[in-house]
């Protein structure tokens, strides 16, 4: 479904607090300063796809903040995939500032605080996912916050134009085909993400992140496979198997608990799909549980919750909001 904000639909003296409280809902709580001490003008339009939400924002030039305070009731993290149209954004977080133009798209985190600012009037479409459905994805997704991608060929330009051509169809989708398109976007954010070789740059070599983003990628196309063991993980990447667990070390886990939380993390995106038919046994040994007693155990462990409690609150989520 979609909602509109549109400042025009306020007086002059109410513009700039109906924005703010439109920006807050759409997103999460932020403190705004206006470039303009006079009248502001802004746009507004959101729509829900399952778990995932997309948006375009127009509006004249201001500055977003996010502060510690914003964080103290947020209980879920998630990402904002920002795609500036018109107008180059500026972005702060965690100490790196970064500037992101058209052509470009820039990942955010919602769990730390930050500066976003546009000085002149600016078009962007903002992808909002959640962690638990992008880390089922793209493991670690943190170490991709500041970095902006190429969206003017590749596949990054394919993310782009799939985003803008499904957000004008939205409004003649039914819930469950909005959701399934969701999950494709976030599909299609992935692979934009894989063929980025920055992706391999982080707090250790680039050799090493090499290595680390290969058994990341073997791993997710094996996770279906009860089999998956450390030691074809090290088969599979051409490597030994003692520099597999140092590289997992250097990242303060182990080869068998990221197995098991990635694992754990594309149950959980399906559990959490009300559209999702199939029995909590078939979602665990597609994911390459081999015994549910096991995954039960696990998934409370790891998310605090049961799998049939997050399959029934997912479900009466839904039909509420029916």
């Amino acid at each position: 479904m979609r909602a509109t904000f549109s400042t025009s639909d306020s007086p002059p003296a109410a513009k700039k607090h109906f924005w703010q409280r439109a920006v807050s809902k759409t997103y999460f709580p932020l403190d705004l300063k206006f470039q303009s001490a006079g009248d502001f003008e802004g746009t507004l339009d959101a729509w829900t796809m399952g778990s995932i939400a997309v948006s375009r924002n127009c509006c004249d030039g201001l500055l977003y903040r996010r502060h510690e305070r914003h964080l103290l009731n947020e209980r879920e993290e998630s990402f904002l995939i920002t795609v500036p149209e018109v107008a180059e954004i500026r972005f702060v977080q965690d100490g790196k500032e970064v500037h992101c133009r058209p052509g470009q798209f820039l990942i955010e985190r919602s769990h730390l605080p930050y500066e976003f600012s546009h000085r002149n009037r600016a078009a962007l479409w903002v992808l909002k996912i959640p962690s638990d459905v992008l880390r089922a994805r793209i493991p670690r997704p943190e170490r991709l916050a500041t970095l902006q991608f190429d969206a003017s060929r590749g596949v990054g330009g394919l993310f782009v134009d799939m985003l803008r051509m499904t957000a004008a169809r939205l409004d003649e989708m039914e819930e469950a085909e909005r959701a399934l398109m969701g999950r494709h976007l976030v599909d299609l954010l992935a692979m934009a993400i894989e063929a980025d070789q920055r992706v391999l740059v982080g707090r250790s070599s680039s050799v090493r992140n090499a290595h680390l983003h290969r058994a990341d990628h073997f791993i997710g196309a094996h996770l279906s496979d009860v089999r998956l063991t450390p030691q074809s993980i090290a088969k599979g990447c051409g490597i030994s198997l003692r520099y597999l667990h140092q590289l997992f070390e250097a990242e303060g886990t182990t080869v068998c608990a990221h197995i098991r939380t990635q694992r754990l993390l594309m149950c959980e995106a399906a559990l959490k799909d009300p559209y999702c038919r199939k029995a909590i046994s078939d979602i665990a040994y597609d994911r390459g549980f081999g015994d549910q007693a096991q995954f039960s155990r696990n998934y409370r462990a790891h998310f605090g919750c049961t799998p049939s409690e997050v399959r029934a609150a997912a479900r009466q989520s839904m039909a509420n909001s029916c």
